[in-house]
């Protein structure tokens, strides 16, 4: 009976800390979703209890009609669109390059993108603004998408290069046998066997430049070039003070998002099981 008891005592102490734990995680996303429904606008004035205030769809129609938040949507959609595409491109370009040929400085070269990657992004920021001035590419979404690729390609191609070193060479040197191209192979062999981890690089690739809000502020200008993060947070500025806007604009960011990691989660499972591969 006391080993019982010791057990209960045990099992209720665990599950009391991590029922605290759980709340402590689970509360600020139920309280910002609360929020995009609440009266009022001031973070202030909500209650602390989960739709204490009452309940109402004026925020949403706000963001609809009295601002640019389709614009936005469309802007951070296009940007973070042509940076998941472009990103698997190179990254997988280059991993192939450095997985399969040997060239002179192969190893300087990779070591040197793994020097570039620890340094935070915003070292560089002089440097990408008198660049992109240089190219026209200010206050441009192409612009600020040639800045994402950039930064992604370093990690990126160090993370697909890994992959694609365990996927045996007897398969390319057999295709190459048959009259395949090195194009041919990386097409036909490598990508379908490495679809798990271009996948994950896709998924990556797409979710960063949704909240991301420093290069934007600096690269944009114009109203129309606005992406979500700036428009956004110029709800929650020293002189406007509308939480509940934002936190209705931002409940709608992750609808989308958990629709597309509901889909994808399920392609990068399926992909994981069928990459085996036996030499």
């Amino acid at each position: 009976m006391g080993n019982k008891v010791i057990k209960r005592i045990n099992l209720t102490i665990v599950l009391v800390i991590l029922t605290i734990f759980s709340l402590g995680v689970l509360y600020p996303l139920v309280y910002v979703v609360s929020a995009a429904f609440s009266p009022g606008n001031s973070i202030a004035s909500l209650s602390i209890i989960p739709f204490g205030d009452g309940f109402t769809l004026e925020h949403f129609t706000h963001l609809f009609n009295n601002t640019n938040y389709l614009i936005w949507f469309k802007n951070t959609l296009i940007i973070a669109l042509w940076t998941s595409i472009l990103t698997i491109i190179v990254a997988s370009l280059g991993a192939y390059v450095f997985s399969r040929f040997s060239f002179t400085m192969k190893k300087s070269m990779m070591l040197l993108m793994l020097i570039l990657q620890i340094f935070p992004s915003f070292v560089g920021m002089v440097a990408i603004y008198v660049i992109l001035l240089r190219i026209k590419g200010l206050d441009t979404l192409w612009g600020l998408v040639l800045v994402y690729l950039a930064g992604n390609i370093p990690y990126n191609t160090w993370m697909v290069k890994s992959y694609v070193d365990t996927i045996p060479k007897s398969l390319d040197e057999s295709a190459r046998i048959d009259g395949a191209n090195h194009l041919h192979i990386f097409r036909k062999i490598i990508m379908p066997i490495a679809r798990p981890i271009i996948v994950f690089l896709g998924i990556t690739s797409f979710t960063a430049p949704w909240m991301d809000y420093i290069f934007p502020k600096m690269i944009l200008r114009s109203a129309d070039k606005q992406t979500l993060a700036l428009g956004l947070f110029s709800f929650v500025t020293d002189k406007k003070n509308e939480f509940t806007v934002f936190a209705a604009g931002a409940l709608l960011v992750a609808i989308p998002f958990i629709i597309f990691f509901i889909i994808t989660q399920k392609t990068m499972v399926t992909s994981f099981g069928n990459a085996a591969v036996k030499e």
